[in-house]
């Protein structure tokens, strides 16, 4: 998994900073994750290839988080796009899109497929054969939902010394990173642990912005390799996470050590802050192993 922040900061643009959207890239399948203002100019800037692009995933319906993908979409058609582009999102968001789309005589050139989502319960919205996707539901002013990336368990790996010393056949070699146990030359049956190792570890990136402090979501990202958790104020303005339905640093460090995640990703910065890191340093007395989002950043879960 490669994480490619687009932008991580709240509410308006700056000329030096972006609001939310991210691209996790999953054996080489990416997905589009929020798409505030200004998406498709960062995408170029870091030289993604968007028109990799198969699905998007909004969280929510504020501007900041999806007022970008009316014109990512009207990008792909003048660019040509032929390939299906699925967008998953709360309801709603069909008609907003299709509706400027209409007004503006946009449509067409390739199919739009919307998945509109009203669970207030986690559920699986997306699966292929490398990864699942389920919601995980949030406590915002709107209804929202994070996202949980989960990579299914790969091919075991070809043991390629104990192959040749049990004189298998290469013929067998993909039966053998599928587990299934494979004669020898003399006709043996050879057992596959004796053949083959371990997979490596299924690795999970849990997404979760815009939210208030909510322990509910602590079982669904339980053991998340890698947390990204909205971080718009820091404890001093904690009384605004009431009203505003976001959350401290120290909180979403709070909810990494309760979920026991590897790591924990700060991001959904209040514009109110010279410098990000004092957001580091207030999750840091709750969780160590914390790092911060920022615009143009990449985080390679190896």
């Amino acid at each position: 998994m490669k994480l490619t922040i687009l932008g991580c900061y709240s509410a308006t643009p700056r000329a030096f900073t972006n609001p939310t959207s991210q691209v996790l890239d999953i054996r080489g399948n990416l997905f589009l994750i929020d798409c505030g203002e200004g998406t498709q100019v960062q995408l170029r800037r870091f030289k993604v290839k968007f028109s990799r692009i198969k699905n998007i995933f909004i969280s929510h319906l504020h501007g900041d988080h999806f007022y970008g993908l009316i014109g990512l979409i009207s990008t792909f058609r003048l660019l040509g796009r032929e390939a299906p582009l699925h967008i998953y999102g709360p309801k709603g968001i069909q008609e907003a899109i299709e509706l400027l789309l209409k007004l503006g005589n946009s449509y067409g050139g390739y199919e739009l497929i919307f998945h509109e989502l009203t669970n207030k319960s986690s559920e699986l919205i997306y699966e292929d054969d490398k990864v699942t996707v389920h919601t995980i539901p949030l406590e915002h002013r709107v209804y929202t939902n994070g996202f949980l990336f989960k990579e299914k368990l790969g091919e075991r790996k070809l043991d390629i010394n104990a192959v040749l010393n049990y004189d298998i056949e290469q013929c067998y070699y993909r039966n053998i990173k599928l587990g299934k146990d494979v004669p020898n030359k003399a006709g043996k049956v050879i057992a596959n642990n004796l053949l083959s190792l371990d997979p490596e570890p299924p690795k999970s990136y849990a997404f979760c912005s815009d939210t208030a402090y909510t322990e509910k979501i602590v079982p669904i990202i339980t053991n998340a390799s890698v947390l990204y958790h909205e971080s718009t104020f820091l404890e001093e303005h904690e009384h605004l996470c009431q009203k505003t339905k976001h959350s401290t640093a120290k909180q979403a460090a709070t909810i990494a050590k309760q979920a026991r995640v590897g790591k924990l990703i700060l991001g959904h910065y209040s514009t109110r802050y010279d410098n990000i890191e004092c957001f580091k340093k207030e999750a840091q007395t709750v969780f160590s192993d914390v790092y911060l989002a920022d615009d143009g950043k990449e985080f390679n879960f190896s």
